[in-house]
């Protein structure tokens, strides 16, 4: 079995906003491939194009349709959209590290993030059992488990530009709902983040640390309260009762047909 580390130098991960997220899945491409392009061996996939598709990836976007609590000013609330973007969280308590039989799963104790080194890998499983958050898929083509690597060959490469070193999925956000940094320090943007919007551990039950972090979705404007206003009345002419112009020369021309 693999031991832990009992502290990390820092703690690298990710902070999601769920209020900005708008569920386009440009993160889950952007990470599939650059995984596949990269790092490790290729995110294979198995049948593409036929009846029963299936791949390797090591983010995906899920969505459910959630009802808000009733408020006074809100009596009947209506049912509200979340986007849930989900990889491996990098635990600090991480089970499927100290499950591998091989020493296969890892945890740095550098920078904290968790990885896999393929070359050990026998693709037993144990680590996807132990992993309460379904973060680790195993690869039907190279047999060895897959997943989230915090794009660790971008975030040090120094032959990137300064603005390419954060995760493939951070850079290619287009909402910016995806946030890249050191959450043990305090002062970072992300810690900072996560204080000032309330962000939370995902199922905290489990008792894994985990070292990325969600913020909540803000509350939706209830436009049935607003006044009805046409935002475009000011830019829109008011109408004419009678056509001039050629119009007007038209109409009397075909009314005399």
């Amino acid at each position: 079995m693999t031991a832990l580390p009992q502290k990390t130098e820092r703690k690298l991960g990710l902070v999601i906003d769920l209020d900005t997220c708008v569920g386009c899945h440009a993160c889950v491409i952007s990470c599939k491939g650059w995984n596949t392009e990269n790092y490790g061996a290729p995110l294979s996939d198995q049948r593409p194009y036929g009846a029963d598709p299936s791949g390797t990836f090591l983010n995906r976007v899920h969505s459910y349709e959630v009802q808000p609590l009733a408020t006074s000013t809100a009596p009947q609330p209506e049912a509200q959209l979340v986007h849930f973007p989900k990889s491996c969280l990098h635990c600090e308590d991480a089970p499927c590290v100290t499950v591998c039989p091989t020493g296969a799963s890892y945890k740095r104790v550098e920078d904290g993030i968790v990885l896999v080194n393929e070359s050990d890998c026998i693709g037993c499983g144990l680590c996807a059992w132990a992993c309460p958050y379904g973060a680790r898929e195993m690869d039907a083509e190279e047999g060895v488990m897959k997943k989230c690597t915090l794009c660790v060959d971008r975030i040090y490469n120094e032959n990137l530009p300064e603005e390419d070193r954060v995760p493939a999925c951070v850079r290619t956000c287009p909402a910016g709902a995806r946030h890249f940094g050191d959450l043990a320090d305090p002062d970072s943007h992300v810690s900072q983040l996560t204080a000032q919007r309330g962000g939370f551990d995902l199922m905290p039950e489990q008792g894994t640390k985990p070292v990325n972090k969600y913020l909540p979705p803000r509350a939706r404007d209830q436009l049935d309260t607003a006044p009805q206003v046409d935002i475009l009345a000011p830019f829109l002419d008011t109408p004419v009762s009678e056509p001039a112009g050629f119009i007007a020369w038209l109409d009397r021309a075909l009314s005399k047909v």
